[in-house]
């Protein structure tokens, strides 16, 4: 939906101060929509298995972790957002622009291998999840997958606008799913509140576990994907000011990576009181935790862990090409049709279906290949969101920039670490 629609004929019978409030808030609604699509990206099922790690292993100790970790999401994906309202581009095309044709091109290489990378595990989740739900082998799930990713990516035909509400209704269905696991699985949300805001580790390997959930917290290719989602936002004639539309970003970002953040709490707060409180540290993989919920739970517990599942793979596989579409256009200026585009990226997944490589051994894989490619995206965008030639009044200020870099060395520095553990 673009800013023009925010013209809409208004209720009749309005008085004056209802009116302007009315056209207010149809003006902020029009402008929701990229961040839900963005936050897809932090609740994919390589946060699935991360957070049920947590949860099985420590209890509820890892809560401060996903807290601080979507803390440094919310800035970094309004950066993002800044960046194309203040520019009318997206990341792609601003680093091919300042920096040289090779340099550009070596870019385009890296964010395609990540986001192919990232597209595997997607789609791997979303198979595992057909295969849970129904029973079918893993390639049959896998064909399904493709078929369902293919249909969602065609709402695309009849406007943008459909394809975020479907977006949304499955980040809704997974939310709607993990909280109703917390109902069944009774926790101590005492617990929970408390080591939300109280840092805390046991032992060495709960370090690196909480090194795994800080290091995949910025999705390089969702950082590329929402510049592009938000440069087309300020429509001529359309009486928006960049830095109202700034702030209509900073509302929709915040609320989806609030949205993102419960569920990821959620997540790891049923493992802590289910796997955890039954004395069952070592439920790691998608299929054990489903396997393991049954038993304890009962089998809708285990249907909503495989419906959730299901929506996390098809709708961030969705954004993955998507995000793929921007990569390509704006790095070389090159273009496939996306159906095109869905079919190539779809290969890895039916290779690793077809020979039976372990899928989640190939998330974790997925997972270290894309932290390689953090750096890449998040240095230039805190360097071209510091830049008063390229942002004006949107440049970002200090106190922004000095935030931003900390964060950016921190997650840097912990998929170093991370990248090295895995390694070794």
């Amino acid at each position: 939906m673009t800013g023009g629609e925010v013209t809409q004929q208004l209720p009749p019978g309005l008085r004056p101060v209802d009116e302007a409030f009315h056209r207010r808030r149809l003006r902020a609604l029009s402008f929701l929509g990229p961040a839900f699509i963005a936050c897809v990206a932090y609740i994919d099922p390589g946060n699935f298995a991360t957070n049920i790690a947590g949860g099985s292993k420590f209890g509820y100790t890892l809560v401060w972790v996903i807290v601080a970790a979507n803390l440094m999401a919310m800035l970094i994906q309004t950066l993002s957002a800044k960046l194309g309202i203040a520019t009318g581009k997206n990341l792609p095309e601003i680093c091919r622009e300042r920096f040289s044709k090779r340099n550009a091109t070596l870019l385009w290489l890296q964010a395609e291998a990540i986001a192919m990378a990232t597209d595997l595990a997607e789609f791997l989740g979303a198979a595992i999840g057909f295969k849970l739900l129904l029973g079918t082998s893993l390639l049959l799930s896998t064909f399904l997958t493709g078929i369902a990713a293919f249909a969602i990516l065609g709402l695309q035909r009849f406007g943008f606008r459909p394809f975020e509400a479907v977006i949304a209704a499955l980040v809704g269905v997974i939310g709607a799913c993990y909280f109703a696991e917390l109902f069944y699985s009774n926790p101590d949300l005492g617990a929970a509140a408390h080591h939300a805001v109280v840092p805390q580790f046991k032992g060495s390997e709960s370090v690196v576990l909480a090194v795994g959930i800080l290091g995949a917290t910025v999705m390089p290719h969702v950082i590329y994907l929402h510049s592009a989602l938000t440069q087309d936002r300020v429509v001529p004639g359309v009486p928006v000011s960049p830095r109202r539309l700034l702030h209509y970003t900073r509302i929709d970002v915040v609320t989806a990576m609030t949205l993102a953040g419960l569920i990821n709490v959620a997540m790891l707060v049923m493992a802590a009181s289910t796997f955890f409180k039954s004395g069952l540290p070592n439920v790691s993989s998608l299929e054990g935790a489903h396997r393991t919920l049954q038993p304890i739970l009962g089998s809708t517990a285990s249907t909503l862990f495989a419906v959730a599942l299901l929506g996390s793979g098809l709708s961030s596989s969705a954004v993955g090409t998507l995000a793929g579409q921007v990569v390509m256009q704006g790095f070389i200026r090159r273009r496939i049709p996306v159906t095109v585009r869905r079919l190539v990226t779809m290969i890895p997944a039916f290779v690793v279906a077809a020979i039976g490589v372990d899928p989640s051994r190939t998330l974790v894989f997925s997972q270290v290949v894309l932290s390689f490619g953090i750096p890449f995206a998040l240095v230039p965008l805190i360097r071209f969101t510091a830049n008063s030639e390229l942002m004006g009044s949107l440049i970002n200020r200090r106190i922004t920039t000095v935030a931003a870099g900390a964060a950016g060395a921190v997650i840097i520095g912990l998929n170093v670490f991370l990248l090295a553990q895995t390694l070794s």
